[in-house]
């Protein structure tokens, strides 16, 4: 069975009007892009057929993903998390005691991961260690540089 994938409502309202974007709208014109590379002429030498080809390739696989980790989703809601302790969309603050550093962190899963918007992905190493934490645990966790500690300051929606 494939891995499941926690979205938010709107990620998934994303996820399904790309999906039927591509379905509705780019598959048909990588169709007709096809059509006219077919028309003009031989298909041995035609770089513009080979090409119009390649990206339905790439269209179709993009959409079988998508149909994956559509089906493969569940959508978490806000108003059913608990606080008390580190879980994905929560928000936990945290101290890094080595460097002193205090940042914020939201939980998500893998689809939504962005670090620069402070969103990490609860599947990576940070995230993984973060879990099931309290305020004021430490979290050894284990990253490509080493080890890391850090405190639990704040958790919130």
């Amino acid at each position: 069975m494939a891995e499941l994938n926690y979205v938010t409502q709107d990620t998934f309202d994303k996820m399904q009007e790309d999906l039927q974007r591509m379905r509705t709208v780019d598959r048909p014109a990588a169709s007709k892009a096809i059509a006219e590379a077919r028309e003009k002429g031989d298909l041995k030498e035609n770089a513009e057929y080979d090409a119009a080809k390649e990206a339905q390739g790439m269209l179709e696989a993009k959409i079988k993903y998508l149909e994956g980790a559509l089906a493969n989703s569940r959508i978490l809601n806000t108003s059913d998390i608990d606080t008390s302790k580190v879980s994905i969309l929560t928000k936990v603050k945290i101290t890094n005691l080595k460097t002193k550093k205090t940042v914020e962190y939201k939980l998500v899963g893998e689809s939504e991961a962005d670090l620069k918007a402070g969103k990490i992905s609860v599947s990576s190493p940070i995230g993984k260690g973060l879990i099931g934490k309290a305020v004021g645990d430490v979290a050894d966790i284990t990253v490509p540089s080493g080890l890391m500690q850090f405190k639990i300051e704040a958790i919130s929606i």
